[in-house]
């Protein structure tokens, strides 16, 4: 059926998606900065890994220069936040725009087109004898790199560093206090943010099998959206692993979503104003339910009133016991 393919793919897809998804996560929630870099370092992981494999690298090397390139594009928007003093969203901006020319000048043209050429997901199909689809080698390529990367995140952020990262986040001068530089912290967040979100966008070129300047377009949009998704629907209450998990099943449900309603029928030029949609959507949740909480309490009226009575008996009954020693004395 038509429909059960597409809604495979959207989780295949949104698997993909969910490594740039942990890379957002890790700014937006964990450093508590807006980074746009990432439309930019998005694009820049797909274009690095399609020139490489076109001019015949191991595409599973190719994402050791991938990360490295993501790596860069966070440092610069790190570098002029923290040492120029720019503010962190103008910074991420100017990295953005910058990236626009870079990935053009590191394709030559807009478009890489991997037609032909061996990508990791070839190179997987090849291996099990073609007896799964490009869809399905998506799907488990994805699934691994997730499952990896959740873990080294959920060790890392353990660490001393990792806590230090956290920390600068939740209280920046409260860890500054303390000694350590928020400066190389916010860089280093920076780094492994837009170094994570680079190598979504070599999978996903990979898996798309072209590599496009305009690839990176409402990344940033996209990645909140799974967010949102993820924590009003999975919540975080066993902790940071699970917190990683739901916002990776935010990006699959994003990514069914979107396939459903291009089933029903919606244009593809209409994506950017549903995915507007679905994150208001999913940012008002919380405020209707705490106006619905609060009309519940409402309801139930007012306490019932405590019995004083019998309190009120034992206090005359401790007067009169005092008094009584009072007149033996």
């Amino acid at each position: 059926m038509p429909i059960v393919n597409a809604m495979i793919g959207a989780v295949s897809q949104g698997v993909l998606w969910g490594l740039m998804t942990l890379g957002v996560y890790l700014t937006f929630r964990i450093l508590n900065v807006a980074d746009m870099t990432v439309d930019g370092s998005f694009a820049a992981g797909g274009a690095v890994t399609a020139v490489l494999i076109v001019n015949g690298m191991n595409p599973l090397l190719t994402f050791i220069f991938v990360f490295i390139m993501g790596l860069a594009c966070g440092a610069v928007t790190g570098l002029m936040n923290t040492k120029l003093k720019i503010n962190i969203l103008l910074a991420s901006i100017l990295t953005q725009i910058a990236l626009y020319s870079i990935n053009i000048r590191i394709m030559g043209k807009p478009n890489t087109p991997l037609l032909g050429a061996e990508t990791v997901m070839s190179k997987f199909i090849n291996l099990t004898g073609g007896a799964i689809s490009k869809t399905q080698s998506s799907l488990i390529i994805g699934t691994v790199v997730i499952v990896a990367v959740v873990a080294i995140m959920y060790w890392f952020f353990g660490t001393e560093y990792g806590s230090a990262i956290r920390a600068t986040g939740a209280n920046e001068n409260m860890v500054r206090a303390l000694g350590v530089n928020t400066d190389t912290t916010k860089i280093i967040g920076l780094m492994l943010s837009n170094g994570m979100v680079a190598l979504s966008g070599a999978l996903v070129a990979q898996s798309q099998g072209y590599g496009d300047v305009q690839m990176g377009v409402g990344t940033i949009v996209v990645g909140l959206a799974s967010i949102i998704i993820g924590e009003v629907i999975f919540g975080a209450h066993f902790g940071l692993w699970w917190t990683l998990i739901s916002v990776v099943f935010g990006s699959i449900i994003y990514r069914i979503v979107i396939a459903f309603v291009l089933q029903l029928g919606l244009k593809s030029t209409d994506l950017k104003l549903l995915t507007a949609l679905i994150v208001a959507v999913s940012l008002s949740v919380p405020v209707f339910k705490e106006k619905i909480d609060k009309r519940r309490k409402s309801y139930k009226g007012p306490a019932n009133e405590v019995d004083t009575s019998h309190s009120s008996d034992e206090y005359k009954h401790s007067v009169e016991t005092i008094s009584d020693a009072e007149a033996v004395k």
